[in-house]
């Protein structure tokens, strides 16, 4: 009988720990989304790092179709082109001294599509569109 109660008490120790595991795992994701600032972020993908958490739209196109995103943390920027249309093209995030520019192509499917970020402390950035048919079309520098 008293191994009966022993190996209760081990399953229940387990069973324990292994709940604990789960809910600690659930806690950190594997996956979390990483830390730049200024230079250290020149090239990065923003969905993968902390600067989409308070990115914001600061310039878009004279069509309203392209979006210069910024973040203030991280002070750096990209291009995202989000609209739905059935056109393809081809965007570009550039900083003012011309050390870094990035490009992205939109596929005419409706995925919205961004560029890696160029550092944007004490610069300015903007975003340009280019369409397959020539046309073009930029933001304001920011």
């Amino acid at each position: 009988m008293r191994t009966s109660a022993v190996s209760r008490l081990g399953a229940f120790v387990s069973a324990s720990a292994l709940a604990a595991t789960a809910l600690i795992s659930a806690a950190s994701p594997a996956s979390a989304a990483t830390s730049c600032y200024a230079s250290t972020c020149q090239g990065k993908d923003p969905a993968t790092t902390v600067c989409q958490n308070d990115a914001r739209t600061v310039a878009t196109s004279g069509w309203g179709l392209l979006e210069l995103r910024y973040s203030p943390t991280c002070r750096a920027a990209w291009a995202r082109f989000k609209a739905d249309t059935p056109y393809a093209l081809s965007i570009t995030v550039q900083r003012n001294d011309g050390n870094g520019t990035y490009s992205a192509h939109y596929r005419g499917d409706g995925t919205p599509v961004w560029t890696a970020m160029v550092n944007d402390k004490d610069l300015q950035s903007r975003a340009c569109e280019y369409w397959d048919d020539g046309r073009s079309d930029c933001t304001d520098w920011y």
